[in-house]
């Protein structure tokens, strides 16, 4: 592993987070197998967003007008779930998955590898239906909550 998985450490919460199409999920309904891990999870883990995946979800509002209609759910969604600032140990960490990726002839889109990196640096199991990570096995654990889609 590029990181140990701190939230495993001395007892501590278990660490989760959700990539952008995990969230959407859960904020639109889409996934009610989703929405039900989601809460609970809540209750013993820690469950958050990257940063880098609110700005996608934020894009997501200005750039589909329909999705206005959301607005207040994805505010109510950003108060339940912490969001986890880009900060220096997950550029670290982008570097060094980045370069083993590549070192395994893989490649992942530049906003998958950016989440991707921080759930390795924040020691969390990244929640996503999104297939594109088993590239960044074996130095990311996946979950998949969205078994109902």
């Amino acid at each position: 592993m590029i990181a140990s998985f701190r939230a495993r450490e001395g007892g501590a919460k278990m660490i989760y987070l959700l990539d952008t199409n995990m969230a959407t999920y859960i904020v639109n309904g889409r996934s009610k197998a989703a929405r039900q891990t989601l809460k609970s999870t809540m209750e013993h883990s820690t469950v958050a967003v990257s940063a880098i995946t609110q700005a996608e979800i934020l894009f997501g509002i200005e750039h589909k007008p329909q999705v206005m209609l959301l607005r207040d759910a994805i505010e109510d969604f950003f108060q339940a779930v912490p969001v986890f600032p880009w900060d220096s140990d997950a550029a670290h960490a982008y570097a060094k998955l980045r370069a083993r990726i590549s070192a395994a002839g893989k490649t992942l889109s530049a906003m998958d590898l950016l989440i991707a990196a921080h759930a390795v640096a924040a020691g969390a199991i990244l929640v996503t239906k999104d297939g594109a990570f088993v590239h960044a096995g074996p130095f990311l654990e996946v979950a998949d909550w969205a078994v109902d889609l």
